[in-house]
């Protein structure tokens, strides 16, 4: 049985997307047509876990019929609501999936094929990134033609919104510490060799649409990338972008200089709006991007 565990902390808007794009290609029991997300009505347990939720989130997620289950809980704390879900889901290999994400069944079976092989040495996967750029600012839009390219991101599980773990990889992740990147964090706990980004699977990911929410967005990564770093020591793998990634890129494609300068440029701000919350060790304040979540 594959388990789906989303948190989710006043989601209204975009939790019913998601829980309809999981559930599309299945019929009533789960079976029939296309074979939905497994060949029987318990071959996929789906959680949402509301924490600390003010609005409907609830109410909207369990609307969607018995397939789903929600649990509540009254404090608003992502790693408190994928600890919930861990004790409420029912089976491996399983899914963390962020609300505000877009993923469908199909995309969830391609992600789990590699974990049922045990002889793989695969214990995590993830999709590949579909980002719609069309409604976001120019220099939204620069920056991100800049930030899929980079080496880390591309190969890392971060960021995606999505993460599939087996039952093994399942108990790499529950020795981590609550960090506020727990997907960076959960992308470094494997080797190169144990995780793998599937290219039959797809997220749509929204990005920010103004420049203030990008900024936003890269404060909170460059304070929780800060955290992930303390807790890993000067010795542990990175997903940083060095000057030698960028030179690379623009000797590729050199047409990109002006989307590099952007991207430089929202680096910078970011990590000068960074310091401040690192210098107090403030790991805890989540910069939400809310322009992502407009319809």
């Amino acid at each position: 049985m594959t388990s789906i565990v989303i948190p989710a902390h006043n989601e209204a808007r975009v939790i019913g997307r998601l829980l309809d794009s999981l559930l599309a290609d299945s019929g009533p029991t789960g079976s029939g047509g296309s074979g939905g997300l497994g060949d029987s009505a318990d071959d996929t347990d789906i959680v949402v876990v509301c924490n600390g939720c003010t609005d409907d989130s609830a109410e909207i997620a369990a609307a969607r019929g018995p397939r789903v289950r929600v649990v509540e809980i009254p404090v608003p704390s992502k790693h408190a609501a994928l600890r919930a879900g861990d004790d409420h889901a029912r089976g491996f290999p399983r899914l963390y999936v962020d609300a505000d994400v877009v993923i469908a069944g199909a995309d969830v079976r391609a992600l789990t094929e590699p974990l049922a092989d045990e002889t793989s040495g695969i214990l995590a996967t993830a999709p590949v990134r579909r980002i719609p750029l069309a409604s976001c600012a120019w220099r939204v839009r620069a920056y991100y033609q800049v930030w899929q390219r980079l080496p880390a991101v591309r190969e890392g599980l971060f960021g995606r919104g999505v993460i599939a773990v087996s039952k093994a990889g399942h108990a790499r992740l529950a020795a981590l510490p609550p960090l506020m990147a727990d997907d960076l964090a959960a992308s470094l706990a494997f080797a190169a060799e144990e995780r793998r980004v599937v290219d039959t699977a797809g997220v749509v990911i929204q990005p920010p649409r103004t420049w203030r929410d990008l900024i936003r967005r890269r404060v909170r990564a460059a304070v929780s990338t800060a955290q992930v770093e303390q807790h890993q020591g000067p010795q542990g793998a990175s997903a940083r972008t060095s000057k030698a990634d960028l030179k690379a890129l623009l000797r590729r494609e050199p047409k990109l200089f002006v989307a590099v300068l952007v991207f430089v440029s929202a680096a910078v701000a970011a990590r000068r709006k960074a310091a401040k919350a690192i210098r107090a060790q403030d790991f805890g304040t989540w910069l939400r991007d809310e322009s992502s979540r407009q319809n």
